[in-house]
């Protein structure tokens, strides 16, 4: 499930993950706010907090993998906020297909993370 993160910065949105990600939370959360910033001209300025996560299901990942690719030159900064071990890993070895500045984040670090998404310069 995707929650909302409220109280961010102007132009950066934010979810926390926790169970298990479902196509659903993409289509009913997730793009409605992409959308939303696209459709005023902005950059996708995002943060994704995973503290615990059992996963995701195979529609969730395509719906991953389609938002990446249908917007490619439109995302800016996407913070990862997480201390899995795997999803560090996994994230470490496709990096570069990531579109956009990709930086991770301790747990920790979070108010860091959401400081590094919302800053304008390189």
């Amino acid at each position: 499930m995707l929650k909302p993160i409220g109280g961010l910065p102007d132009g950066v949105i934010g979810f926390e993950a926790t169970g298990r990600l479902e196509a659903s939370d993409y289509e009913e959360i997730l793009m409605p706010a992409v959308r939303e910033v696209l459709d005023h001209g902005k950059e996708i300025r995002i943060v994704l907090v995973f503290e615990r996560f059992e996963g995701m299901s195979p529609e969730a990942a395509w719906e991953d993998m389609k938002l990446g690719i249908e917007h490619l030159t439109r995302w800016k900064r996407i913070a990862l906020v997480t201390d899995l071990d795997w999803m560090i890993t996994v994230t470490s070895l496709f990096v570069w297909m990531t579109p956009g500045e990709f930086k991770r984040f301790p747990v920790a670090k979070r108010d860091e993370a959401i400081a590094w998404a919302a800053t304008t310069d390189r």
